[in-house]
């Protein structure tokens, strides 16, 4: 397979990153501030990292490896819902930190979200849990942007990175979060992800790197810089550029919005699963917003959320 992100054909895909327990409260209507504001309220299982994986599982890659680190006390609930989605988890319990909490408040009204965040196990990754013989096997590696805000996860991170170039295995990274971004400074995140080979941003993280509010003008300039970059536009699809050129535009399938949770994830998971397989960029985009679309319809981030 050839092209960025095209990895060794048939091998597996590794993600390493972020599981996560979402509570996920979907209100209706404005919060109330100082009382009470009606909500439908669930707990599922989450993570930028856990999400991708399941979803590239879910879009038919047959080996999908999960690195995280979770609490002691949820590692149980963790992996067998990871081991129902078809992904191997490879999760490091946690006996000093609980598994990282994401609060999810969604408005019924737009399906966007706001996250309220406790890292918790997910910034206690560290060099130690990495060991180049995960990469057995493994075509692609894929790493949470999570990692990169954090020490001492953030040496994980650049430790695997290395050693999947090391070994021939192309890797991608999500940004994650302009909050985070802004917290640790555009030029310092830029110098982390150099030598990835695919950069998966959405339209307002690709804008935030670039300070260009267009979405097709962040992607061409951040393809100068990173070999493939694949900017997600929520609803109205994705788009793809190569070495300075928007390369192909993608329009995501319709579908009815309950919770825009995860969707970034899904496309992340369809679009390796399909490049692993063999795809151009522009088909893995476009299995990217199929399985976007799908995950927009379900309550959380992942296929199926119990």
């Amino acid at each position: 397979m050839s092209g960025a992100a095209g990895g060794h054909a048939g091998g597996g895909l590794l993600v390493v990153g972020d599981v996560v327990t979402d509570v996920v409260a979907r209100h209706r209507g404005p919060l109330a501030p100082a009382t009470d504001t009606p909500a439908d309220i669930r707990t599922v299982p989450g993570g930028a990292g856990a999400n991708a994986a399941c979803w590239a599982a879910r879009s038919g890659c047959p080996d999908v490896r999960l690195l995280a680190r979770v609490g002691q006390d949820a590692a149980g609930w963790h992996d067998l819902r990871l081991r129902r989605s078809g992904v191997r988890p490879l999760l490091i319990p946690d006996a000093d930190a609980s598994t990282a909490t994401v609060i999810s408040l969604v408005d019924t009204a737009t399906a966007e979200r706001t996250f309220l965040t406790d890292s918790g196990a997910v910034h206690r990754m560290n060099p130690a849990d990495w060991s180049p013989d995960l990469l057995d096997g493994v075509a692609h590696l894929h790493l949470s942007g999570y990692l990169l805000f954090a020490e001492p996860c953030r040496q994980l991170a650049v430790l695997a990175r290395e050693s999947a170039r090391a070994a021939g295995v192309t890797v991608s990274l999500d940004p994650a979060s302009t909050g985070f971004i802004g917290t640790l400074g555009v030029e310092e995140f830029l110098a982390l992800a150099q030598g990835t080979d695919v950069l998966l941003p959405n339209a307002d993280e690709a804008s935030f790197l670039t300070g260009l509010p267009e979405p097709a003008d962040a992607a061409v300039k951040l393809s100068r810089r990173f070999p493939l970059v694949a900017v997600t536009l929520g609803a109205a699809g994705a788009l793809v550029a190569v070495a300075g050129e928007v390369v192909a535009r993608v329009a995501a399938p319709e579908a009815r919005a309950l919770d825009s949770t995860g969707a970034g994830d899904a496309f992340t998971g369809g679009f390796l699963a399909a490049r692993l397989r063999g795809a151009t960029p522009a088909a893995a985009a476009e299995a990217g917003c199929r399985a976007g679309a799908l995950a927009v319809g379900v309550v959380g981030g992942r296929p199926g959320a119990e």
